[in-house]
């Protein structure tokens, strides 16, 4: 089979497309032909050589979220059919011609959804639903900052906090991907440039000085500490990402006096009992609102495989409004 190879760290000249062996189900497992992906942050900051795979993944195929059909089955696997059409995450090696998925951590995709809006779903939906619903426990009419709001992530997680009754907010640094991002439902938004000086007044406005119920931080670094002091009593945020730094300074008497829940969050390493679970959240809350259009994937821009390295750059570029999908 072909598959993406990352040949040693750098930027996208050293991604190529390579004949790797074909991968054979276990047991427990689904092979199957991947039809489309996207990409993620993580695949850029593995080709990078900072972020490698975890054991039992292919070190050097990159690709996180897959929607594909159902090749072959391991003789445990009775959930599935040849043929089947399925979407999922994977802890790399998505970007190949064939991959193994675990037979619980796969979800039938919606009969309305062509093969690039559906490996475009999978990681936005399943990482914004986790920490929003699973991890911070998000209730109807709370107020929800959302940092990246014009990210993959972030406009799932804008759509899923307005289909749960619940009001989001959102920063980004350009006007023109805030306005792109109100139709999907956000409340209010800001482009700020500097969140230490222009974060405070702008969530003192928006939550009428209450502050927020929730912080879904996917930026991390200057953003971490404003987002800490607009919360409200009880209130929580969720570290998700580090595009703008992985340090912050934190008054630790208003985690204090305010009784705050500080909780970071990834999935690509957890253990295979916590990602069926996370599937099993997903294909129970979030996937009724896909098949009845209620939330949607956002595509910024397609990519045939062979184009691997243009959708490397078109991601690391920040210009981009949503995912960056891939077709095979």
């Amino acid at each position: 089979m072909f598959a993406v190879v990352i040949t040693r760290p750098g930027g996208p000249e050293v991604l190529e497309l390579r004949e790797v062996p074909q991968p054979q189900p276990g047991p427990d497992e689904v092979l199957v032909r991947v039809r489309a992906s996207a990409l993620n942050r993580a695949d850029l900051l593995q080709r990078q050589g900072r972020y490698p795979a975890p054991p039992g993944v292919p070190p050097d195929i990159p690709g996180m979220e897959f929607a594909g059909e159902v090749a072959a089955l391991g003789e445990n696997v009775c959930e599935w059919q040849p043929g089947d059409r399925v979407f999922g995450l994977v802890a790399g090696g998505a970007h190949a011609e064939y991959l193994l998925a675990h037979r619980q951590t796969l979800a039938r995709i919606p009969e309305q959804f062509d093969w690039t809006a559906a490996g475009a779903i999978p990681e936005a939906f399943i990482t914004a639903h986790d920490a929003l619903v699973t991890q911070a426990g998000l209730q109807p009419g709370e107020r929800v900052l959302i940092h990246a709001v014009a990210s993959g992530v972030g406009l799932a997680a804008t759509q899923l906090v307005r289909a749960l009754e619940a009001h989001p907010y959102g920063t980004t640094r350009t006007a023109e991907k805030l306005e792109r991002t109100r139709p999907f439902g956000l409340t209010d938004g800001a482009a700020i440039r500097d969140p230490a000086t222009e974060l405070a007044p702008m969530a003192e406005r928006w939550a009428e000085g209450r502050g927020f119920n929730i912080v879904l931080d996917l930026v991390g670094g200057p953003y971490c500490a404003p987002s800490i002091a607009a919360l409200a009593l009880k209130g929580r945020i969720l570290l998700v990402g580090t595009v703008a730094g992985g340090r912050a300074e934190l008054d630790l008497r208003q985690v204090m006096g305010k009784r705050l829940r500080i909780m970071g969050t990834v999935l690509r390493a957890r253990p295979l009992e916590e990602k069926i679970a996370v599937m099993a959240a997903f294909s129970r809350d979030v996937l009724p609102l896909v098949a009845q259009g209620k939330v949607q994937p956002v595509i910024d821009s397609v990519f045939p495989i062979a184009g691997i390295r243009e959708a490397h750059e078109r991601l690391e570029s920040n210009a981009t409004f949503g995912k960056v999908a891939l077709i095979f």
